[in-house]
């Protein structure tokens, strides 16, 4: 329950950084932000969003200890390296959140002020430049394709060793009640994962503002929504 009290956290960080300024504007009607508010929420959206996908992959850790080596479990996943695991992917998060920060910042005007969504996102306020935003463009995709990849990789890595296991136990009662206990990961990191590289894929490749809002609003509220929901129906 270390990775999931500290997941519940961020979930609230990360929906609290776009729903209550969406509700103001809703209440008074107006959609300003200020640049400095504007970078502020880019990059607390960031940190929290990254945190998300790195405390998912140090749950499919977790699993993979749990169904792989059982006996070494409580030895194994110690509080400390929990502790730890969650400290890295703070930082990892955090510098991931300021890289991109620090390209928004290399763009010294904008030719229109009228973001398509209902939060700061760094692929639109690129869009918004007024001079060539390639080499940023290209170096924002790739921190960020990174930061996803990384996480993907560990997710695919703990799972592979997960099935391989589970399918050589000879019950299928055993079979089953070892997959169950990755049910709710799974959900969730599908979830999670499908809808924010829907998002990145979507303003890369076909640039659609109802649709970029529509993922995003999946991405940043309906994920974090419903990853307690989904945790306390398997608890």
């Amino acid at each position: 329950f270390h990775f999931l009290s500290n997941l519940s956290l961020v979930d609230i960080c990360f929906i609290s950084t776009t729903v209550p300024k969406m509700i103001v504007d809703i209440e008074t009607q107006s959609r300003v932000i200020s640049y400095g508010g504007c970078l502020t929420q880019m990059s607390f959206l960031i940190l929290f969003g990254c945190m998300d996908g790195m405390l998912l992959t140090a749950m499919a850790y977790d699993r993979f200890v749990a169904i792989c080596h059982p006996l070494s479990y409580t030895v194994i996943m110690n509080p400390c390296l929990c502790c730890f695991l969650v400290l890295v992917s703070f930082c990892i998060s955090l510098l991931d959140s300021q890289l991109h920060n620090l390209i928004v910042l290399q763009l010294t005007c904008f030719k229109d002020v009228d973001i398509s969504n209902f939060f700061c996102d760094p692929s639109q306020l690129l869009r918004l430049a007024c001079s060539d935003t390639f080499t940023n463009n290209i170096v924002m995709y790739f921190v960020g394709a990174l930061s996803g990849f990384l996480p993907i990789s560990g997710i695919f890595f703990s799972y592979y060793k997960i099935v391989s296991s589970i399918l050589r136990v000879p019950s299928s009662g055993g079979k089953y009640k070892a997959f169950s206990t990755c049910g709710s990961h799974l959900s969730v990191v599908c979830l999670f994962y499908g809808t924010g590289i829907g998002v990145y894929l979507g303003s890369a490749l076909l640039p659609s503002p109802r649709k970029d809002v529509v993922a995003s609003i999946m991405y940043t509220i309906v994920t974090s929504m419903l990853n307690p929901i989904i945790y306390s129906m398997k608890t």
